[in-house]
């Protein structure tokens, strides 16, 4: 069988876990790779052996020279919507990471011209990838806790206290006028719709603990879903944690049902407490692999998969704006003090 042809975009910090996780990917072959400065592209290129490096002013000669069969856009997001445009118009699927626009409006505009073009689109949103989100979904399908009453979620990252907080990995974070909910935040609204379903309202308060950067780096937010039951978010990336590796599963989550409860620890181990009944380990296949638990590599087998079978995404761009909405919501309720509505 054919191998389905792929090309990349970008060479920054978070690229390594997606190339990595393509070479883990026998039926995907990655022909290229595409950066703004050509000799990046290089690098990458002769790290995970691939066959050719282009610069950003030769993207459109990359498209026609290697004909994808899908494009994998892992740059900055005000890029994204000009590399959808074209290759939605050469009819190329597409895997965009999130943020996927700097704004709501744009975000719709690329859904939309993929949509019109007819190009599969997923949003590489990797959070409910991970193996402990899974194993929880598949815990509370098996009716383990019973109906669900609330997930709270304490996060604290501890990068982003210093006076150079960032540089090292993720610089432009510091100019992001919006960052804990636009950038890291949004993971968990997406993972609370996957686990809790469609969400009614939000309330948010948030912070700016870090003089030294533009953006919130911290906040709560809590989260009423349609079910009747809540989630709350209570994140920092200025404070830290007690964990050894706090980027391993970016925190602790407790989910309460009406029969009992399951916790997730920093180490990815699960416990299941049923009400009147002593707690158990949940056994599942949890491994430090690329990052946050292979769930890069999940994501990308998942993409495989689908176009192989010619199966639609889980995370597809319409259900997606679902998740940017209640980002736009948390900074709408921030700067009203009001709890938002979700229509």
């Amino acid at each position: 069988m054919s191998k389905l042809k792929g090309v990349c975009l970008g060479a920054g910090y978070f690229s390594q876990f997606q190339y990595e996780a393509w070479t883990r990917i026998p039926e995907v072959e990655i022909v290229a790779c595409c950066n703004r400065t050509q000799e990046k592209a290089q690098v990458v290129a002769d790290k995970f052996g691939i066959a050719s490096a282009y610069g950003w002013d030769q993207l459109e000669e990359m498209f026609d020279t290697e004909k994808p069969d899908f494009v994998d856009i892992i740059t900055p997001p005000e890029t994204h919507l000009e590399v959808v445009k074209l290759a939605a118009k050469k009819g190329i699927a597409i895997i965009c990471q999130k943020p996927l626009a700097p704004t709501l409006e744009e975000s719709e505009e690329i859904v939309t011209t993929a949509r019109e073009a007819g190009v599969p689109f997923l949003v590489h949103e990797n959070w409910r990838w991970q193996p402990w989100y899974r194993e929880i979904k598949k815990q509370m399908e098996a009716g383990a806790i019973g109906d669900l009453y609330s997930i709270a979620v304490r996060m604290r990252m501890g990068d982003g206290w210093p006076k150079d907080a960032y540089m090292a990995r993720q610089p432009f974070f510091r100019d992001y006028p919006r960052l804990l909910i636009y950038e890291t935040g949004v993971h968990f609204l997406d993972t609370f719709r996957y686990l809790g379903g469609e969400v009614s309202s939000v309330y948010a308060r948030l912070q700016q603990r870090n003089p030294d950067i533009k953006g919130e780096d911290a906040g709560q937010v809590v989260i009423g879903f349609e079910s009747g039951g809540t989630a709350i978010l209570d994140g920092s990336r200025y404070n830290e944690s007690e964990a050894e590796d706090p980027r391993y599963t970016f925190g602790t989550v407790r989910v309460d049902g009406s029969k009992g409860h399951i916790e997730l620890n920093f180490d990815g181990s699960l416990t299941l407490k049923k009400l009147g009944e002593a707690p158990e380990k949940i056994n599942y296949k949890n491994e430090r692999i690329n990052f946050a638990g292979d769930c890069v590599y999940n994501l990308q087998r998942h993409f495989t998969d689908c176009m192989l079978a010619g199966q639609p995404f889980e995370s597809t761009g319409e259900d997606y704006l679902k998740t940017i909405k209640l980002v736009e919501a948390c900074y709408n309720s921030a700067n009203t003090n009001q709890v938002v509505t979700i229509q």
